[in-house]
């Protein structure tokens, strides 16, 4: 079969060689990143997220992730490093005017430009196509191109005027070691926020906790501390001292509180009055004498 009717074969068809490597088109991969989001597939539309990475997604895919990781989805290695809404930024973009949409090439009966982009640097006026590099600022969330930040250099926004740090600028769909190199920095960062959080409680704990005056006299408080046994004694001798030793001791008061161990009644202070002893009922003079006491009479009268 085959090579009938004085066909030639050539060596390519008879021997069968390595494979050659299929190359990916740089415009659909460009496409890939920058039109579309990196967990959904689905195009980017406003509201626009970046991560710590520089990945671009939608804000509702994110949000779906987040309430439920259980999902099956495709991409869910590139969000594993998002705990939270928090660990994204949303994008302040400024639109292309030269952007026209993709319903006007429905039909398509006219030219449509694969490098024309939805939004461009507000600075240089560059497409965010992928062809330049383009970051965003976690501050601010604003988005320029690396042209725009270098030839201008200065440490307030050109869009929205809020100071920023070069540690803020994040590159957008970067490169491998770029991608790496933010990796780094995003563990250093929580590890940083991890340990402060850490002293923090620490140092919330031990502020928490009373000192040992304070507990002793909450528990037992009868005993009084020395300095305040002096202050009192000193209060007694000099009767007609100054207003600062009256409240001194009223603070040595109000501090170790009413004394409870020295109950006594009434009746046995020695140095009461009897006229005062015999306002109360215990007192002699004030009990009867049995004449006085009478019995006690029941009267049931029956009337028939």
């Amino acid at each position: 079969m085959g090579c009938d009717g004085g066909t030639i074969p050539k060596r390519h068809e008879l021997v069968k060689g390595p494979k050659k490597v299929e190359k990916v088109d740089k415009n659909a991969e460009l496409a890939a990143k920058w039109k579309y989001c990196a967990l959904s597939q689905e195009k980017l539309k406003r509201p626009i997220v970046a991560c710590e990475l520089g990945r671009l997604y939608n804000k509702d895919a994110i949000i779906e992730y987040l309430l439920d990781k259980s999902a099956e989805r495709p991409n869910t290695e590139v969000v594993a490093h998002i705990r939270s809404i928090k660990d994204v930024k949303e994008l302040n973009l400024t639109d292309n005017p030269a952007w026209e949409g993709e319903s006007h090439n429905i039909k398509g009966d006219c030219y449509e430009d694969m490098h024309c982009a939805m939004f461009i640097c507000p600075v240089v006026g560059l497409e965010m196509n992928g062809k330049h590099k383009f970051c965003y600022l976690q501050t601010c969330g604003c988005v320029f191109s690396e042209r725009a930040l270098k030839e201008v250099k200065t440490e307030i926004c050109h869009k929205c005027g809020d100071p920023f740090q070069e540690d803020d600028i994040v590159v957008l769909n970067g490169s491998k070691e770029e991608v790496e190199k933010l990796q780094k920095a995003l563990e250093e960062r929580r590890l940083k926020a991890k340990s402060a959080k850490k002293s923090k409680k620490s140092k919330d704990a031990k502020s928490s906790k009373p000192d040992d005056s304070t507990g002793n006299l909450l528990k037992n408080p009868e005993t009084k501390p020395a300095s305040n046994a002096a202050s009192t004694n000193g209060n007694h001798s000099d009767a007609a001292g100054p207003s600062t030793s009256g409240e001194s001791s009223k603070a040595v008061k109000t501090l170790t509180g009413p004394v409870t161990g020295s109950k006594r009644s009434i009746q046995d202070m020695k140095d009461k009055s009897e006229t005062y002893k015999s306002l109360f009922t215990s007192h002699s003079s004030a009990k009867r004498t049995k004449d006085q006491i009478s019995n006690w009479v029941t009267h049931t009268p029956y009337h028939f």
